[in-house]
């Protein structure tokens, strides 16, 4: 079902120049996917970080008060604070991302040779993405390309909204789900006359990182919100999210998620969604339809990890863009008909 390109991976960190002579490309993550002007773009997440010295850890954060508006935090390692997850850290009592992430284009003819721009196009502005923005989702909706993208700082990761028409000129919407939010798709067309996304809370106690949906009049105000799918045991027993825009299919909304085991590997599964009601769960993978395999998905930043939010349709065929183990870009192509024969129908989105 899964074609992997066999030029990948597609983009390196070494392709990307750095936004600033002080930074090194640390990684490259989880692009968005378009079409603009017959070419296909690519929305990548560019992490940076100074360069490292032995026995110190040190990352950027975004301040208008600081020379060149950006202050660096710089760690002993042997003081290192305990953090729940490898790319964060504790410096005096506050945690930290180990990298900072801003976007950045990349262009191709062909779909797998891109050039990348050699500035960012977007960087975090604001107490509300000081830490950086990350992960973009893009869908094109009547004529206007909708950004969603997770906006993180010390309050937190939430949902932005930045739209733009020509890829220079942009408007930017602030955010649009608060913390604790991200793995935020919208649907490209409106149903019933609202327009839908798919998005995912997380909650430490009660409750837990599962997918929601909402809905709204202008896809800046949202409500009706309710879960459509929680984790299950084995491949996804930890956390599942949304992966890019939901495609159209005969039979329903067709979404490629994310989910991942108690060992941390990120895999992807497949939901389907009814086409006037996308509330309404019709099936869901039994089985993850891709898993790490290849050497650049086991090894890298974070070991084990297939992550898209990125895809382009083409008739029947998905091209779909994703990050492999948190270090590079990769591309595979998949099966609108196959991705649906692979589904078994289910009562409920649990």
């Amino acid at each position: 079902m899964i074609f992997r390109f066999p030029e990948n991976p597609i983009l390196r960190p070494a392709d990307v120049k750095p936004s600033r002579p002080d930074m090194e490309v640390a990684c490259l993550l989880n692009p968005g996917a378009f079409v603009h002007n017959g070419r296909i773009g690519l929305l990548l997440r560019v992490a940076e970080r100074p360069v490292q010295e032995d026995g110190f850890i040190s990352t950027p954060v975004l301040d208008p008060e600081a020379p060149d508006g950006m202050r660096i935090v710089k760690s002993s390692t042997a003081e290192r604070g305990q953090a729940s997850d490898a790319r964060l850290f504790v410096h005096e009592g506050q945690c930290y991302l180990t990298t900072l992430s801003h976007l950045r284009l990349a262009w191709s003819d062909d779909g797998v040779r891109f050039e990348v721009e050699p500035e960012p196009v977007l960087i975090g502005n604001g107490k509300l993405e000081s830490f950086g923005i990350e992960d973009a989702r893009v869908c094109c909706i009547d004529g206007v390309y909708n950004i969603t993208y997770t906006a993180v700082s010390d309050a937190g990761y939430g949902v932005g909204l930045i739209r733009t028409k020509d890829w220079k000129t942009f408007d930017r919407e602030g955010m649009i789900f608060p913390p604790p939010n991200k793995d935020c798709a919208l649907f490209p067309e409106k149903i019933n006359g609202h327009y839908y996304a798919l998005h995912r809370p997380t909650h430490n106690d009660i409750g837990g990182p599962w997918i929601w949906i909402s809905r709204s009049p202008d896809l800046l105000h949202w409500g009706a919100h309710q879960w459509i799918a929680r984790p299950r045991p084995g491949w996804e027993a930890m956390k599942i999210g949304a992966g890019a825009e939901p495609i159209r299919t005969p039979r329903g909304w067709l979404e490629i998620y994310h989910a991942v085991d108690a060992k941390g590997e990120y895999s992807l599964g497949l939901l389907l969604l009814d086409l006037n009601d996308p509330t309404k769960v019709l099936a869901r993978s039994t089985s993850p339809i891709m898993r790490p395999a290849e050497d650049y998905e086991t090894a890298g930043f974070m070991q084990n990890v297939v992550f898209t939010n990125g895809h382009v349709v083409d008739g029947d065929t998905v091209t779909m863009y994703y990050g492999a183990a948190d270090s590079v870009i990769c591309g595979a192509r998949l099966s609108i008909a196959q991705m649906l024969e692979s589904l078994n129908a289910l009562d409920s989105g649990e």
